[in-house]
């Protein structure tokens, strides 16, 4: 297993917002991470990446905590955010010299990466420009391209598809596929669950900080004793349990 978390309890400050919650994250898998606007999705992927100390309970990434090798943990990390975070007097040239020298990568064969993605995102002409001159999606493309250019152990993707146009959605999966192929473990937050259902493995249902429930489509019809349902169906019927 490369991403272990295990009974997680955490939030802001006083407010608590995770109920230890535990699922995993194997290699070569992706993990659709589902559930209502407040239940916990970003607040649990904060607590991954590092932003946020878990109260109580325990994430590993490869056997190792976050405690143990502050450094040596979050290389094994790769991030893309909901909102796209840019350096406004950076250039996006610059936005990769920056993530290589941050992780101490390959200078030659990262650049080669590099280029084959933003060939990919039709970013190859756009070098020299600043953020102000990007769309929003232009800016969502910088940071899967800094994401991945390198072999992490764990991709952590948040709310990805944002303004991202068709082509791009597309181009986007067809990255996560590879990822996943190479032995990578991605876990995804999405509100778009048909495209959710289509490309992920596994599925992690929460609600109210806690796991309400996870597997496969087949086991969470199970689990919701709803044969037929699509996951757009089994989210509805959760969200119905979550209001009353």
């Amino acid at each position: 297993m490369t991403l272990e978390i295990t009974n997680l309890s955490g939030g802001y400050g006083p407010l608590q917002v995770l109920k230890k919650e535990t699922f995993t994250v194997n290699n070569g898998e992706v993990v659709g991470l589902i559930g209502l606007n407040g239940a916990g999705k970003s607040t649990t992927i904060k607590h991954i990446i590092g932003l946020l100390q878990a109260r109580s309970g325990e994430i590993k990434i490869d056997g190792g905590q976050l405690k143990d090798d502050i450094e040596g943990y979050r290389k094994k990390i790769a991030y893309v955010p909901e909102s796209p975070i840019l350096y406004p007097e950076l250039t996006l040239k610059e936005h990769i010299e920056l993530t290589i020298m941050a992780y101490g990568l390959d200078e030659n064969k990262t650049w080669e990466k590099a280029h084959h993605l933003l060939e990919k995102f039709r970013l190859s002409n756009k070098l020299d420009w600043f953020p102000e001159n990007f769309s929003k999606g232009m800016k969502q493309k910088v940071m899967i391209v800094c994401a991945f250019m390198r072999d992490a152990s764990v991709f952590i993707i948040d709310e990805p598809f944002t303004g991202l146009d068709p082509i791009a959605v597309h181009d986007l999966l067809e990255l996560i596929e590879e990822k996943k192929n190479q032995g990578s473990a991605v876990l995804m937050s999405t509100h778009i669950l048909i495209t959710a259902q289509e490309n992920a493995d596994r599925f992690v249902l929460i609600n109210d900080g806690q796991v309400v429930s996870q597997g496969t489509i087949e086991q969470l019809r199970e689990n919701f004793q709803m044969p037929d349902a699509s996951l757009d169906d089994i989210y509805l019927e959760m969200t119905k349990e979550a209001v009353k």
